[in-house]
């Protein structure tokens, strides 16, 4: 394995220390930013723990070569997981290109990164399309394009008690940003456990646990997303309607901005760069909502200590184990 940069994150007071992957298959444009996103959130959330995080990405992935440079000596094939010290795995979306996710050019790895999670890892986090890619291959479980992009701040009531949900409040805001839905009663079926969902209906957190194997946490949402990121992404998407990549204009994210921006935005049809320029001067002026922030970083929180608590009890079974081989 390539010697690729490790990163401590957190107080590191205690005696175990906790190795997360983090496989970052977000395209060029948006790497870094998922990057960063991720990693401060965990340092913000492992308080005492010793964190460690290593980055990987699916070598199928498409990368400019200037990506490639900058990845180099911070990330790794996600091929070297299974030779790698993991405990935990957080694997992001993707930049689509089919309808159909079995038909991407990432597929076969992502798949086979899913099947080693499975009993690899104490816990895996996938983050929206990763979660309808785990729920595909897993399961069959087909997502379904939505009437139109679900973009914005919305609030996600509890559906069961959960560990994870400790000293969090039950409802919460969360960013979704995302054209495609999994139905709950598809993933009923299936044995999943819904954990919680938006105001209507729709699945905001969902998990999998089978005996032996990594409990696999999946978010139709972006807990993760820092204030500014779905004003880029309305950005990028009215940068594509403009310039022709997409025959929809962008929806304004809803519960993001506030009355005012978001009149000063409905007023313009963007046709043309000068209509972009305008869009982008406002958003970036702009104070968006940003209050969901303290609920992540509980959220991860505990994930984090889960992970931690379940590794500990591991090692003391198989001391336990150790010792009555040698008596």
């Amino acid at each position: 394995m390539s010697g690729v940069e490790q990163f401590l994150l957190g107080g590191g007071r205690n005696q175990e220390t906790v190795h997360i992957a983090l496989v970052n298959n977000m395209p060029d444009a948006a790497m870094r930013a998922t990057e960063l996103q991720f990693a401060r959130l965990l340092k913000a959330a492992a308080g005492p723990l010793d964190v460690r995080l290593r980055l990987f990405s699916l070598s199928t992935i498409a990368r400019s070569e200037q990506a490639r440079s900058r990845m180099a000596g911070f990330y790794d094939d996600a091929g070297f997981l299974q030779a790698a010290t993991v405990d935990a795995l957080i694997i992001t979306g993707a930049q689509p290109c089919t309808a159909d996710l079995r038909e991407e050019c990432f597929w076969a790895e992502l798949s086979q990164l899913i099947d080693w999670a499975q009993t690899g890892t104490i816990s895996t986090v996938f983050s929206c399309l990763a979660a309808h890619g785990a729920v595909l291959h897993l399961d069959g479980i087909q997502r379904r394009l939505l009437p139109q992009k679900l973009s914005g701040i919305y609030d996600c009531s509890r559906a069961e008690d959960d560990a994870l949900f400790f000293n969090t409040r039950s409802s919460v805001p969360v960013p979704h940003s995302r054209k495609n839905d999994i139905a709950e009663s598809d993933l009923a079926a299936a044995g999943y456990r819904v954990l919680s969902r938006l105001s209507n209906g729709q699945v905001d957190i969902f998990t999998r646990e089978l005996p032996g194997q990594s409990r696999f946490v999946c978010f139709q949402g972006h807990p993760e997303y820092d204030p500014a990121t779905l004003g880029r992404e309305y950005l990028r998407d009215l940068t594509r309607f403009v310039r022709g990549e997409t025959p929809e204009v962008a929806a304004i994210p809803e519960n993001y901005f506030d009355r005012a921006t978001e009149d000063r935005l409905s007023e313009i049809r963007p046709r043309n760069e000068a209509d972009l320029a305008r869009c982008q001067e406002i958003v970036t002026g702009a104070l968006p909502r940003q209050a969901w922030r303290a609920n992540t970083v509980k959220l991860f929180g505990n994930w984090l200590t889960l992970v931690a608590a379940a590794k500990a009890r591991r090692a003391t079974s198989r001391a336990v184990h150790t010792r009555r081989r040698a008596s």
